[in-house]
């Protein structure tokens, strides 16, 4: 199965890029951000990718990060989301706004999506909800690395990228839910207060994510 595709941009579509990998092209469909993200053409781009393997058609899946690839194969195990619909939510929201929708049950956030409706969408948040802290707590979602200008391109199957710089962010939700869970609070309860505080204040820091999370996760009255 081919897990990344690094090559040459040699066409974009409106929902798809053509990447030249030593003269093998790929047609990779990505989301509407993604495409907006990727470089133009004659440029170098990497991404991520899920095939789709069906009676009559295979399809390319791509994504700039892991975790934006295993929120879309987690979004597709939803019964009605095929990957059509995840790349739609995932276009919409961004895997981290995928991540604070399903935490706090926010079926609104992901009717944003196109073609998602209320009772999609309802599903997807309550099917959903015990795997979002999981999810939450990927730090790892540095892009795929592009070769260097120069450096001739050449197909790889999944294998573990280099080591990122941890966005303060990201380590900061993944230390408040750890330190939440020393605690004992549920993991899906350490989820949603978690994502309330980050929504509250995105650039918190980890003691400033469990005093709110805390303060949220408090018994009311």
């Amino acid at each position: 199965m081919i897990g990344k595709l690094t090559g040459v941009v040699e066409m974009r579509g409106a929902d798809h890029v053509l990447l030249d990998v030593r003269g093998v092209g790929y047609i990779v469909h990505v989301s509407e951000r993604t495409l907006m993200a990727l470089p133009g053409r004659g440029e170098v781009a990497a991404l991520y990718t899920d095939l789709v393997v069906r009676e009559d058609l295979m399809q390319l899946f791509g994504f700039p990060t892991l975790l934006e690839k295993e929120w879309h194969r987690v979004l597709t195990s939803v019964q009605g989301v095929g990957a059509k619909a995840s790349m739609a939510i995932l276009g919409a929201l961004g895997p981290d706004g995928v991540s604070r929708a399903i935490a706090l049950g926010d079926a609104a956030a992901l009717r944003r999506a196109p073609g998602v409706g209320p009772k999609l969408a309802l599903r997807i948040a309550n099917e959903l909800k015990d795997k979002a802290p999981a999810l939450m707590a990927v730090v790892e979602s540095a892009p795929a690395t592009p070769a260097p200008a120069g450096q001739e391109p050449a197909p790889t199957l999944p294998a573990v990228p280099p080591a990122p710089a941890i966005p303060a962010a990201s380590n900061a939700v993944s230390e408040a839910m750890s330190a939440l869970a020393n605690l004992g609070y549920a993991p899906s309860d350490a989820a949603r207060a978690v994502a309330e505080a980050q929504a509250h204040a995105p650039e918190a820091d980890t003691p400033a994510l469990i005093r709110d999370a805390l303060r949220r996760l408090a018994p009311k009255g």
